[in-house]
């Protein structure tokens, strides 16, 4: 199927004509979303600029495991109704200098990979893109108590502007986004991106502060604007949720204490290619420390007893 099937692009877009530059944020809910760093990172844009336009819509049919991937639809008394579709789209947005950008947002395909990149490479040629810049995180054996460390990459080593944590090869698994990087630098296009690195035990709740850094590095790449002052204050409570917690529970307190301690002994060795991969290290039970955190969360909704209340 050509890719003229699985994208639609608006005929005309007015306020694009002209421009010498024109980025295009890329962030796909999935796998490459540890925290929902960039999909929090996506929605506060959106909410931005008030949803922008949607200039280019994807067959998602094409792309998406309905059966791995249920989207939600409500059940009400004796009939469904409001069925939750998935969409995978493209918005026309502006910073806070009115200056105009694109973010493609929405479920990172579950196959079709090659033709999904073939679409976009249609939405980059068709409206005029000069600059594509993804967002991602991944789980990390680290402790939240330390500077968020950011990989960057891109497909022209010219666009790199910082060094990354470790040197070397890693062996890693793909993504839609990763592979469209590999395309657009094969068709000659420039594509750059950021992987924040997020604390195992915190990949499993949303971590706005990740988002926060993410969002900053697109601001220095893409040379935009953002009002990131609500998404700055979301982090911030989630900060404090976290503390409140660590200081009702020793044991888990223990174990981030552990992290610091390996945290820092890399970061004074700075030993080339060591991984902080969280599979790789002894410190145990990342997913049980990060239910423990949710159902402490979970628990500031129940009401007036709350102990931040007292």
């Amino acid at each position: 199927m050509s890719s003229e099937r699985l994208v639609h692009i608006l005929d005309e877009v007015p306020a694009l004509d002209g421009l010498n530059a024109l980025t295009m944020v890329v962030a796909l809910d999935g796998f490459l979303d540890a925290g929902s760093s960039a999909a929090l990172a996506a929605q506060h844009l959106s909410a931005l600029g008030d949803g922008g336009s949607v200039v280019a819509t994807f067959d998602v049919d094409q792309f998406h495991d309905y059966r791995a991937r249920r989207p939600p639809v409500s059940f009400t008394r004796d009939h469904y109704e409001s069925y939750d579709a998935p969409r995978l789209v493209v918005r026309l947005l502006r910073d806070a200098g009115d200056t105009p950008y694109l973010l493609l947002h929405g479920p990172e395909p579950d196959n079709r990979w090659e033709a999904f990149c073939r679409a976009v490479r249609e939405v980059v040629e068709r409206l005029g893109v000069t600059l594509v810049v993804s967002m991602g995180s991944v789980p990390m054996a680290v402790p939240h108590t330390r500077p968020i460390a950011v990989t960057h990459h891109a497909n022209d080593p010219g666009l790199i502007t910082a060094t990354n944590p470790w040197q070397g090869e890693l062996r890693v698994p793909s993504s839609a986004q990763a592979l469209l990087e590999i395309r657009l630098g094969e068709w000659g296009r420039d594509a750059l991106g950021f992987v924040a690195h997020i604390p195992h035990y915190l990949a499993q709740l949303e971590y706005p502060r990740a988002s926060v850094m993410l969002l900053e590095q697109v601001e220095r790449s893409g040379r935009l604007t953002l009002d990131l002052t609500d998404l700055r204050a979301a982090a911030e409570e989630r900060e404090g949720e976290i503390t409140r917690y660590l200081s009702a529970n020793e044991e888990v307190g223990d174990v981030v204490a552990s992290l610091e301690r390996q945290y820092d002994s890399f970061a004074q060795a700075e030993q080339a290619g060591s991984s902080l991969l969280a599979d790789d290290q002894p410190i145990p039970t990342g997913e049980e420390i990060g239910q423990q955190f949710e159902q402490f969360l979970a628990g500031l909704e129940d009401g007036p007893d709350r102990e931040d209340d007292e």
